[in-house]
């Protein structure tokens, strides 16, 4: 009976505007105004990039004075059109809107893809492109990829596979919370109730095993396929098994903030407020509010930041912000606030021109393997814009 409350909760809910809020929020002028400021920027950034975009190809990073992109088939695929999509949203710019649309015949033969990381792929793009023009393909790429993301469900585990896994293993990243958007997306819209009950069993599963008493997460649980039960715990991104990786905490609080939205089960809620109070109270965050790589990076004052992470530690705070108390949503915009007046800084915040086109520096994408280090990253551009709409839109329904 739970579940089947669960589910029509789920149908019910909008999957992308705030819900109604518990207290009212209005943002700043001046941060409205910086703010504009950027996305003008960003839009000039963007024609900028475009130029280095093969048209078979999306942009990954900008390292060494070059441009890097990459197939569709990889995870971060879909995040070049979803903020050409935004940027549209953000400033009305046809060329924005145009680029994007370009991209979605590049990325279709993805929802057919054997990965976990398809809702970023497809939801990020033709979710957004289906946000600003509703259509009937849009509709059906979305459900096809939806249907694909749902063949890499066990219930044993109860969870969704993330990567490819040796026999006897099931391994599960804490960064799979982001894929179960698209899931709840396809309840509500085609009213089969399997994907957001797949959903929900990852996100219970989740919350169950991923997470420490003090709410940081590890990123990765192997699991046994078989059983359900665990073979380890591991921090494969981060600085050790122990140690909280940045990004991973960001993809947990947005998960768990979404997956709130989409049910209004309060168990979510209280998941997302125990992970911001973890990563607000931390002493290694620093006053501006953008991370280090690792909480625990052993070389904190002086590792690497990751602008990616702060962009998603603001976005989810935004949102999760119009659910709690008054106290508790001042606490979360004053955070978000802060980190979006620090990315828009000439530290973080690219001149016009430079950067490959790309909006911020200074992001981290796997330290422990050397990859993508101190670069800009396709994502963090995309939750930096849409941070800043959803900062624009407060209070608004």
């Amino acid at each position: 009976m739970k579940l089947k409350i669960l589910i029509t909760a789920a149908i019910a809910a909008c999957s992308f505007h705030l819900q109604a809020q518990t207290v009212a929020l209005k943002p700043k002028a001046d941060l409205v105004k910086l703010i504009n400021k950027n996305l003008k920027d960003a839009n000039a950034q963007y024609k900028v990039l475009m130029t280095n975009v093969p048209k078979d190809s999306l942009p990954e990073t900008f390292q060494n004075n070059r441009s890097k992109s990459t197939s569709a088939k990889n995870w971060v695929s879909g995040f070049y059109p979803g903020t050409l999509f935004y940027l549209y949203k953000g400033t009305k710019e046809p060329a924005m809107y145009t680029a994007g649309l370009e991209k979605l015949p590049v990325m279709e033969p993805m929802k057919t893809i054997d990965s976990h990381d398809i809702g970023f792929m497809m939801y990020c793009s033709f979710g957004n492109a289906n946000q600003i023009k509703p259509s009937a393909a849009y509709k059906d790429v979305l459900l096809t990829s939806a249907q694909s993301l749902s063949k890499r469900f066990n219930p044993k585990v109860g969870c969704t596979m993330s990567w490819s896994s040796k026999p006897g293993e099931f391994r599960v990243i804490i960064d799979n919370m982001m894929n179960l958007e698209l899931l709840m997306w396809a309840t509500k819209v085609s009213g089969d109730s399997s994907y957001a009950k797949i959903a929900i069993s990852h996100a219970n599963t989740t919350m169950k095993n991923h997470f420490r008493p003090d709410y940081s997460s590890y990123h990765l649980v192997n699991y046994n396929p078989e059983t359900g039960g665990i073979n380890k715990k591991q921090t494969v991104q981060g600085y050790a098994d122990s140690s909280a990786w940045a990004r991973g905490q960001g993809w947990g609080l947005y998960g768990f903030t979404m997956m709130y939205r989409e049910t209004k089960d309060k168990k979510y809620l209280n998941q997302a407020k125990n992970i911001a109070n973890f990563i607000l109270s931390h002493r290694n965050l620093p006053a501006d509010k953008v991370p280090y790589w690792d909480f625990n990076a052993p070389d904190i004052p002086n590792a690497y930041r990751d602008a990616s992470a702060g962009a998603i530690y603001a976005s989810a705070l935004i949102e999760l912000a119009g659910y709690v108390d008054a106290v508790n949503a001042k606490k979360y915009i004053n955070v978000a606030e802060t980190i979006i007046r620090t990315l828009s800084s000439d530290k973080f915040k690219a001149a016009p021109g430079e950067n490959g086109g790309f909006i911020l520096k200074h992001s981290v994408g796997h330290l422990p393997k050397g990859a993508m280090i101190d670069v800009p990253l396709t994502y963090a551009d995309y939750y930096f814009v849409e941070a800043m709409l959803r900062y624009k839109n407060l209070g608004k329904k």
